[in-house]
């Protein structure tokens, strides 16, 4: 199948040639057919299988015949919330790549940076909203966003918003645009909060599934090594003095983390940069910037500052620290291995995260190769046994056992968690 065969309208077919695109991924293919017929969508697809364009290639081409063949009211058509500044920031990109033959103007608004430049382009009038929640209320309540004349909503990695409790936030964005309007809807896994707020506010969508959040992409080749806690960063400088490893993302758990590795990496002569949410926004984008530029190997990242990072021919991935959410396991490596290419994921494995490595495991259905022959063994090596089910409460998940430490982020899901973070 082509691009061709989705009845995409010449100047589309052109900028995505013009991006080298020649056929379209599993998601495009099934969405953009929907979605040209202007019904909802409800899709279910991780990072990396291509749904910006899905839905940024047909809102394009429907806002273009709208204003050639039913020219409407002046202001915002189309809305596309999205949890992370990085994130919009790239979808802001994807959407000048594929309508820079088109008259549709976009803008992308989101907190942290002052607000003049986004409330002066608003002022000049875009057809195309992307948005953070939380700077969208702030700007809407102060009269620079004006949503009566929306036709078009997106929400994009909607379980990430709930991670990261934007969720009533969404909920209020919703209650002030027109109940008439076609919805798309995508999440990379469904939680019963969202499969709820999905229900509300979707009419009779057509259903898409693409690579559940289960799978990772047979073109990663995944490792593990089993290392002391107090040795991984010596690891770390080890592997990457290789220099085959042309770039690596570096995961941590938290931002103090992405810092010190960061900082130690430097220290060794390894040109890195951290990214997460406790940097500036001009911090984040210059970071971003030098990577995929290769002006530093290594981007040392928190996994929602992560979210929306796509960087062409990344070769690496390194979880430094495995995350406690086995779904985030899968996202992760999913920075690398994208649209085909080949990558590598090599995660660092302490004995307080074996019952991570576990439940990651079991997720994703295989075990993970283990590399026996390196300097800083595990000094009780070996694959992590099987979970003991806690006899004082079997109900409770692995997320909630004692020393689980909550996700990282611009802000944490809201828990109860036990023991020392």
């Amino acid at each position: 199948m082509t691009f061709e065969n989705l009845n995409l309208i010449e100047p589309l077919l052109r900028a995505l040639k013009s991006e080298g695109y020649t056929q379209p991924t599993p998601i495009q293919a099934q969405a953009i057919p929907v979605l040209l017929q202007r019904k909802d969508l409800l899709g279910c697809a991780q990072t990396g299988t291509g749904k910006t364009a899905a839905f940024a290639l047909p809102i394009l081409q429907l806002l273009h015949t709208d204003e050639l063949y039913v020219k409407g009211p002046a202001g915002i058509k189309a809305l596309i919330l999205t949890p992370t500044r990085e994130l919009a920031v790239q979808i802001g990109e994807s959407f000048a790549a594929y309508g820079k033959h088109l008259r549709l103007s976009h803008t992308v608004i989101f907190g942290g940076v002052s607000q003049r430049n986004q409330t002066d382009a608003l002022k000049a009038g875009v057809d195309i909203l992307i948005a953070t929640p939380g700077r969208l209320l702030d700007l809407m309540d102060q009269r620079f966003v004006k949503l009566q004349n929306l036709k078009m909503l997106v929400l994009d990695e909607a379980d990430r918003m709930l991670d990261m409790g934007f969720i009533h936030d969404v909920k209020k964005v919703i209650a002030r645009i027109p109940a008439k309007r076609q919805t798309i809807f995508f999440s990379a896994t469904m939680p019963p909060e969202i499969a709820s707020l999905a229900n509300t506010i979707l009419t009779n969508p057509v259903k898409v599934e693409v690579t559940p959040v289960s799978s990772t992409a047979n073109t990663i080749k995944q490792s593990v090594y089993f290392v002391e806690k107090n040795n991984k960063r010596k690891l770390l400088n080890l592997l990457l003095q290789d220099k085959s490893i042309s770039t690596a993302l570096v995961f941590t758990r938290t931002k103090h983390g992405a810092d010190r590795v960061a900082r130690q990496l430097n220290d060794a002569g390894i040109r890195a940069e951290a990214i997460h949410g406790n940097k500036s926004q001009g911090a984040r984008q210059r970071a971003l910037t030098n990577f995929k530029s290769r002006t530093i190997r290594v981007l040392v990242a928190t996994d929602i500052a992560a979210r929306g990072i796509d960087v062409e021919k990344l070769t690496h991935v390194i979880n430094f620290e495995l995350p406690n959410v086995p779904e985030t396991y899968v996202h992760r490596i999913g920075r690398t291995g994208r649209a085909g290419a080949n990558g590598i994921s090599i995660s660092f494995c302490d004995e307080e995260e074996k019952e991570f490595l576990t439940d990651i495991q079991k997720l994703i259905g295989k075990k993970i190769p283990v590399v026996q022959d390196h300097p800083y063994p595990l000094q009780r090596a070996g694959m992590p046994q099987p979970v003991v089910t806690n006899r004082q409460n079997p109900s409770r998940t692995p997320s909630q056992r004692p020393g689980n430490a909550a996700p990282t982020g611009d802000k944490p899901k809201k828990k109860k968690w036990y023991g020392k973070r």
